[in-house]
């Protein structure tokens, strides 16, 4: 059953000024794979980190670096989870996250799609992994709380959170 969703748009040029202008932001929004990737990419995984915090309901319990946007090897991205972040959407009975990013025309955008359900039993096509469990999955990003979480650039506000789970996602990014 879907129980949330969240869509996010991101101004990749305004983005990219954001982070030139305040560098600290990387390692604060960013897990440290994701941190050596091109700024349009970069705007794609903020959006998705935001629309997975829109899917949730709220930031409680999400760290920005706990989630990481990682890429299946057919290239259809996913949320890969830690920490409290991973808790948190396993607290909430999450049991899949679905992904789908995009950039073009100097815009990114992050759809996504939180469902809950017996652990195992199929969902939107994909199979979840008990709670806890390494796989595959999709997160959220919370509410910036003040100077130490960093703004948001290029796009609405949410802030740092959790460490350790992961959930399937079913869309890919364009690459373009």
């Amino acid at each position: 059953m879907i129980v949330g969703i969240g869509v996010d748009v991101v101004d990749v040029p305004r983005f990219e000024a954001t982070l030139a202008r305040t560098p600290r932001l990387l390692s604060r929004l960013f897990a440290p794979a994701e941190r050596v990737l091109k700024p349009r990419s970069l705007a794609a995984r903020y959006a998705a980190k935001e629309a997975l915090i829109k899917a949730l309901g709220g930031s409680d319990g999400v760290h920005w670096v706990d989630i990481e946007i990682r890429s299946e090897a057919s290239g259809r991205p996913m949320f890969s989870l830690g920490g409290e972040t991973a808790d948190s959407v396993a607290a909430r009975g999450i049991t899949a996250l679905h992904l789908s990013m995009s950039h073009d025309a100097g815009l990114a955008t992050a759809y996504v799609i939180a469902e809950s359900g017996p652990v195992g039993a199929p969902t939107g096509g994909a199979t979840s992994p008990a709670p806890g469990a390494a796989a595959p999955a999709t997160a959220l990003p919370p509410e910036p709380a003040g100077p130490d979480t960093g703004a948001s650039p290029g796009a609405t506000g949410a802030a740092p959170a959790g460490e350790s789970a992961s959930l399937p996602e079913t869309t890919r990014e364009d690459t373009a």
